[in-house]
C-alpha cells in the first residue's frame, strides 16, 4: 500500500476497461486520480466508486483530440490538487477494415485519438511537470505497435507504432541528454485483454475465443488489472531507472 502516496495522476479513457482498473489501483495505492473521459456518466461513476472505497478522485470530461480540452483538464487538475506527477495516455479507438476500404476520414479520426491525443497529452503534461520538478508519463500502445497483424487493423497498427517511437523520442528530450526535465516517458504494450467488451465477444463466438487464446502462449488472456499493475510500477518511484522503454505484457505473443 502507498506506492504512489501523495502523487496526482491523470488517466485518459478512464471510465471503463483498462483505464478504470488503472484509476482504481492508483487510488488504492495513494494517488489522487483524475478520471478523464469523453464518457461522462461512466466516468462519474468510476470516480464515485473510488471515493466510496476511500480514495481521492474527480471526474473531468475530456476529448483527447482537443488542445483546448487538454489545457482545461491540466488547469483543473492543478487547481484541485496543486501539481501533476503522472499522466497515463490510455484513451484509444480501433478500426477493423481493409486498407483498400478505409477512408481518409476514418484514418484521420483514428490517428487523432490514438496518436494526436498522446502528443497533446505529453506536450501539456511536460509543461506542468517541469514546473513542479518532474514526473512520469505512461503511453498505452499495444503489441500491434511492435509487430504487424493479419486482421485488417493496419491503421491501428500504424498509430500504436507511432506511439512507441514517439515515447522514446519524448523520453530522450526530457532526459539529461537534452532538457533535463526529470520526466520519465515509457510505453506499455498489452496483448488482448479480457475487458467486458472482449469477454462478451468471446461468449458468443467460440472460434473467436480459441483464436485469441491461442495467440497467447501463456494459455490465457490478461485481465485489466494485469496492465494496471505495470502502470502502477511506472507511476511509482520504483521505476526511477526506466525511461524510453517498452513494457510488453502479452502472454508471450511477440515471443512466438
Amino acid at each position: 500500500m502507498g506506492r504512489v502516496e501523495g502523487k496526482t495522476a491523470i488517466i485518459t479513457g478512464a471510465a471503463r476497461g483498462l483505464g478504470k482498473a488503472m484509476s482504481q489501483l492508483l487510488a488504492k495505492e495513494g494517488a489522487r486520480v483524475v478520471v478523464a473521459d469523453i464518457l461522462e456518466d461512466a466516468g462519474r461513476e468510476t470516480a464515485e466508486e473510488i471515493r466510496r472505497e476511500g480514495g481521492r478522485a474527480i471526474f473531468l470530461g475530456h476529448d483527447v483530440t482537443s488542445e483546448d480540452s487538454w489545457s482545461e483538464v491540466i488547469g483543473k487538475t492543478l487547481s484541485e490538487f496543486g501539481k501533476l506527477d503522472v499522466l497515463v495516455n490510455n484513451a484509444g479507438i480501433q478500426i477493423i477494415k481493409e486498407i483498400a476500404d478505409t477512408t481518409l476520414e476514418e484514418w484521420r479520426r483514428l490517428m487523432s485519438v490514438n496518436l494526436d491525443g498522446v502528443f497533446l497529452g505529453t506536450k501539456h503534461a511536460i509543461r506542468a511537470m517541469r514546473e513542479s520538478g518532474g514526473g512520469s508519463i505512461v503511453n498505452i500502445s499495444s503489441v500491434a505497435g511492435i509487430i504487424g497483424t493479419a486482421d485488417d487493423t493496419a491503421a491501428y497498427v500504424a498509430s500504436k507504432g507511432g506511439v512507441r517511437l514517439f515515447t522514446k523520442a519524448a523520453a530522450l528530450e526530457c532526459s539529461k541528454l537534452c532538457h533535463d526535465y526529470n520526466i520519465r516517458v515509457n510505453s506499455v504494450h498489452p496483448g488482448v485483454i479480457k475487458t467486458d467488451m472482449v469477454a462478451g465477444m468471446m461468449a458468443h463466438d467460440e472460434e473467436f475465443k480459441k483464436k485469441l487464446e491461442s495467440s497467447h502462449p501463456i494459455g490465457f488472456l490478461g485481465q485489466p488489472i494485469d496492465i494496471a499493475y505495470i502502470v502502477l510500477y511506472l507511476a511509482s518511484d520504483e521505476s526511477r531507472l526506466a525511461t524510453g522503454a517498452e513494457f510488453v505484457i502479452d502472454g508471450g505473443w511477440t515471443a512466438s
